[in-house]
C-alpha cells in the first residue's frame, strides 16, 4: 500500500509534487553530466595533446549520443506509457511494458556494440577525424562502445524508477556511476599512463555499476512495477516504439547535426578547424551543463502529466505543464545570461589553450544567443510525449533537427556566414522550431485542458 500511494500523482499540490519529483532527478542530471564531462575536462588538459585529444572525442561524440537515442527509444517510450496504464489502474500492463522495454534494450544493445565497435574506424573518419585526432577518437570509442548495453539499461530503465515515484533510488543510479568515474578518471589517465583509452574503461566500468543498481532496485520487492523476466509483447512493443521514436529522433538526429557539423567546421575552419571542433565539443558539454535543471523539471512533471492523464484529471495536467514551462524558462534565462555576457570562464573549466577560449567563447555567443526559446521546445516536445502524441512529438524532434539545423549548418556557411554559419544554424532553427512546437501544443493540447476544467 506504501508504495501504491508513493506513486499515486493524483492528489496534493501539483507544484510540490513536481518539485519532489525533480529535485532528486535534477541533481542525479547535474552529477550524471558532471561525470561525463569528467572525461573531457581530463582530457582536454592532458600536457601537449590536450586540444587534439578532446577534438577527438568531439569527433566520437555523434556516436555516443546515438547510442543513449537507442536507449531512449525504449525509455521515454516505455514510461510514460506505463505511468499511463497505472494511472488507468492497469499495473499488469504496466509490468508488461517495462519487461518488454528491458528485454529490447538488451537484444538492440548488443546489436549496437558489434556494429559500433568493427564500423568504428570508417565511423570516425566520416565524422571528420583525421591523422591528429583520429587515433584519439578511435582510442576512446572502441572501448567506450563495450559498454552499450550498461549505458541502455542504466539511462533507459532509469525513468521506470522516477516514474513510480522512487526518485531518490533514480538519483542514485546515477550517483554510483558519477562516483566511481570521477575516482577512476584521473587514476586511469595519469597515474596509469592511458590516457584517452583510460577515460572510457573508467565510464564502461562506472556505467557497469549503475546499471547492476538498476536491475537488482527493479526485481526487487519495492518497486510498484517489477521486471520478472525477460519477454517481448508484440503489442506493446508497436506503441512503445511508436511513442519512443520521438526520444530516439530527439537524440539520433541531434547525432546527425553533430557529424554535419564536424565536417561543416573541419572544411571552412581552415588551419583553425581543430579549434572550431573543440569548441563545438565544449560548447555541447556546456549545454548539456545548461539542461541539467530543465531536464529536471521535464522529469518531475512528465509522470504527473501522464498519470493524471491516464486518471482523468487534466486540470492538474494543465498545472504540471505551466510548472514544466516556467520553471525551464527561468533556468534558460539565467544560464542564458552566463553564455552571453561572459562565456569565457566556462571554456577555462575545460581547457587552458588560450586560443581554444577565445575562439569558443565567440562561437558561444552566437549559438546561445536565443537559448531561452528551447524552454518552448521543450514544453511542447514533452507534452506531446507525456501524453501520448506520438505523431506530433516525432514531427517537431525532426523539424528543428532535420528540416533545420541541417540544412542550415551546410547552407549559412556559403551564405557569408563562413565557418559561423555553423553556429547560427542552431539559433535560427530555435526561433522557428520551437515557436511552431510550442504554438501547437498549445492549441491542440493545453487550450482544451484549460476548457476542460472548466
Amino acid at each position: 500500500m506504501a508504495n501504491s500511494s508513493k506513486g499515486d500523482f493524483s492528489q496534493g499540490s501539483v507544484l510540490k509534487t513536481v518539485f519532489r519529483l525533480a529535485l532528486p532527478i535534477m541533481l542525479a542530471e547535474i552529477v550524471h553530466i558532471t561525470y561525463n564531462i569528467v572525461d573531457r575536462l581530463y582530457i582536454g588538459r592532458m600536457p601537449e595533446v590536450g586540444t587534439a585529444a578532446l577534438t577527438g572525442v568531439g569527433v566520437a561524440f555523434p556516436l555516443i549520443s546515438l547510442i543513449t537515442a537507442f536507449a531512449q527509444l525504449f525509455g521515454t517510450g516505455g514510461a510514460p506509457l506505463s505511468s499511463i496504464a497505472r494511472g488507468q489502474g492497469d499495473n499488469e500492463k504496466a509490468g508488461r511494458i517495462q519487461q518488454t522495454s528491458f528485454t529490447m534494450m538488451i537484444i538492440v544493445g548488443a546489436a549496437v556494440t558489434a556494429i559500433m565497435f568493427f564500423g568504428a574506424p570508417l565511423f570516425l573518419s566520416l565524422l571528420g577525424g583525421d591523422e591528429e585526432t583520429l587515433p584519439y577518437a578511435l582510442a576512446y570509442f572502441r572501448i567506450y562502445v563495450l559498454g552499450t548495453i550498461p549505458v541502455m539499461i542504466s539511462l533507459g530503465m532509469n525513468p521506470f524508477i522516477n516514474n513510480q515515484g522512487f526518485t531518490r533510488t533514480g538519483m542514485m543510479t546515477v550517483l554510483i556511476g558519477a562516483a566511481l568515474n570521477i575516482v577512476l578518471d584521473p587514476i586511469l589517465i595519469y597515474n596509469a599512463g592511458m590516457g584517452v583509452k583510460g577515460a572510457a574503461v573508467a565510464t564502461v566500468i562506472s556505467q557497469i555499476a549503475s546499471a547492476v543498481w538498476v536491475v537488482i532496485f527493479l526485481t526487487g520487492k519495492r518497486p510498484i512495477v517489477r521486471i520478472r523476466g525477460l519477454g517481448v509483447s508484440g503489442t506493446d512493443l508497436k506503441d512503445i516504439l511508436k511513442l519512443g521514436s520521438t526520444g530516439f529522433m530527439f537524440k539520433a538526429t541531434n547525432s546527425i547535426t553533430q557529424a554535419i557539423t564536424n565536417i561543416v567546421l573541419k572544411s571552412w575552419g581552415g588551419a583553425m578547424s581543430t579549434l572550431y571542433i573543440g569548441s563545438m565539443t565544449i560548447i555541447n558539454s556546456v549545454r548539456e551543463i545548461t539542461m541539467c535543471p530543465c531536464n529536471g523539471i521535464v522529469s518531475g512533471a512528465t509522470p504527473v502529466m501522464s498519470f493524471n492523464y491516464g486518471a482523468g484529471k487534466p486540470e492538474r495536467v494543465s498545472q504540471a505543464l505551466g510548472v514544466m514551462l516556467w520553471g525551464s524558462l527561468i533556468i534558460n534565462f539565467a544560464f542564458w545570461s552566463i553564455m552571453v555576457f561572459a562565456p569565457g570562464w566556462m571554456f577555462s573549466i575545460f581547457t587552458n589553450n588560450p586560443e581554444l577560449i577565445e575562439t569558443g567563447s565567440k562561437c558561444a555567443r552566437v549559438y546561445f544567443l536565443l537559448f531561452p526559446m528551447m524552454s518552448l521546445q521543450l514544453t511542447g516536445q514533452n507534452t506531446f510525449i507525456s501524453l501520448n502524441y506520438p505523431k506530433y512529438a516525432l514531427f517537431f524532434s525532426m523539424l528543428r533537427k532535420i528540416i533545420l539545423v541541417a540544412p542550415l549548418t551546410l547552407l549559412l556557411p556559403y551564405l557569408g556566414f563562413g565557418v559561423m554559419g555553423a553556429f547560427w544554424a542552431e539559433t535560427i532553427s530555435q526561433i522557428i522550431g520551437a515557436t511552431a512546437c510550442f504554438t501547437t501544443m498549445y492549441l491542440k493540447i493545453w487550450r482544451r485542458l484549460k476548457r476542460a476544467e472548466i
